[in-house]
C-alpha cells in the first residue's frame, strides 16, 4: 500500500446529509474558525508584546492558544472546503496529515494541561519556592516536553496505521481519525487497539495526576482569602478547561469505538467534532475573562491602538 499511498483517496461522508443550505453552514464555520483563529491569537499576541506577563504561566497559556491553533487548523479548512463541494473526498496523504495534526493537537492539550497544572500546584501549595522550583530553565524543559512526547506518540501511531493494507476507503465522519482507517484494515490490528489503550490508559494518568494536584490546590487554598481569589482568577479556568476537553474526548472515543452507526448523523457529527470546535474557541476566552492581568493588557493594547488610530 505504501507504494500506491498517493493514488489512495477516501470518501468522507460527515455530510452526506447536508444537501441544502450548504451556503449558511460554509458562513458560520468559517465564522467559527476566524474567530478562533482571532481569539487565541489575541492572547499570544497580548502574552509576547507585554514584558509584565513574561511569567511561566502565561508562557503556558501562550502555549496551550497555539496547539488550539493548530487544532482548528488540522480541522476546518477540509470542512470549508466540503462544504462548497458536491464530492467529499481527500487524498491518503492528505488523510495522514489531518490524522498527524489532530492526535498531536489532542496529545498537547492533555500534555499542557498537566504541565500548567503542576504550575498551578507549586504557586499555591509551595509559594516561597515558587520561583526556585520553576525558573526559566525549567520553563523551557516543560515547553520541550509538551510538545515532543505528544509528537513521538502521534509518530508511532501513524506509523502502525500507515502500516496496514486497507480493503475499503469510506469514512464515516467529516474528517480523517486514525481509529476509521484502522477499521479498514484487511488484516489483523491487534497492535493498533493496543497502542491505542496504551495512550488512553497514559492519558487518563494525565488527568488523574491534574486532578490530584487540585486536591492539593483546593485544600491549600482554603487556608485563606487570598488564596482562595488566587484560585479563582488562575485556576478555575484551567480546571474548566480540563474538564470539557475531557469530556469531549471520552464521548469522542467511545462513540467511535461502541457507538451506533444507526444513529442521527448530526448526532455522530457533534460527538466527533466538539473536541475540535469547543476548547479551541473557549479556552482562551475563559482565561481572557477571567485572569485580570490578561484583560487589563488587552484593554491597554485596544486603547493604544484606537489612540494611535485617531
Amino acid at each position: 500500500m505504501e507504494n500506491f499511498s498517493s493514488d489512495i483517496v477516501f470518501e468522507l461522508h460527515g455530510l452526506n446529509e447536508t444537501r441544502t443550505n450548504k451556503q449558511i453552514y460554509f458562513v458560520f464555520t468559517l465564522s467559527l474558525y476566524l474567530l478562533t483563529i482571532f481569539v487565541n491569537l489575541t492572547l499570544i499576541l497580548t502574552i509576547s508584546l507585554e514584558k509584565m506577563l513574561h511569567e511561566p504561566m502565561y508562557i503556558f497559556l501562550c502555549n496551550l492558544c497555539i496547539n488550539e491553533i493548530l487544532g482548528a487548523t488540522a480541522f476546518y479548512p477540509k470542512l470549508l472546503i466540503d462544504l462548497l463541494s458536491d464530492v467529499h473526498v481527500i487524498s491518503y496523504n492528505a488523510c495522514m496529515t489531518q490524522i498527524f495534526a489532530i492526535y498531536t493537537y489532542v496529545f498537547t492539550e492533555f500534555t499542557t494541561l498537566t504541565v500548567m497544572a503542576y504550575d498551578r500546584f507549586v504557586a499555591i501549595c509551595k509559594p516561597l519556592n515558587y520561583h526556585s522550583i520553576i525558573t526559566p530553565q525549567k520553563v523551557v524543559k516543560l515547553l520541550v516536553i509538551s510538545w515532543l512526547f505528544p509528537l513521538s506518540e502521534s509518530v508511532i501511531g501513524m506509523n502502525l496505521t500507515a502500516r496496514l493494507p486497507l480493503c475499503g476507503f469510506s469514512i464515516d465522519k467529516l474528517y480523517c481519525a486514525n481509529w476509521e482507517v484502522v477499521k479498514l484494515s484487511c488484516v489483523d490490528t491487534t497492535k493498533n487497539n493496543i497502542y491505542g489503550y496504551i495512550l488512553i490508559i497514559s492519558h487518563s494518568l494525565q488527568a488523574v495526576l491534574i486532578m490530584v494536584s487540585y486536591i492539593h490546590i483546593i485544600r491549600a487554598s482554603v487556608r485563606s482569602r487570598a488564596e482562595q481569589n488566587k484560585f479563582m482568577q488562575t485556576c478555575l479556568p484551567h480546571l474548566i478547561t480540563l474538564i470539557n476537553f475531557t469530556i469531549s474526548i471520552v464521548f469522542d472515543v467511545l462513540y467511535a469505538r461502541y457507538g451506533s452507526s444507526s444513529r442521527l448523523q448530526a448526532l455522530r457529527n457533534f460527538l466527533a467534532v466538539e473536541y475540535l470546535i469547543v476548547p479551541p474557541l473557549l479556552n482562551p476566552l475563559i482565561y481572557g475573562i477571567k485572569l485580570n492581568q490578561i484583560r487589563k493588557r488587552i484593554m491597554r493594547l485596544c486603547s493604544h491602538k484606537i489612540h494611535a488610530l485617531k
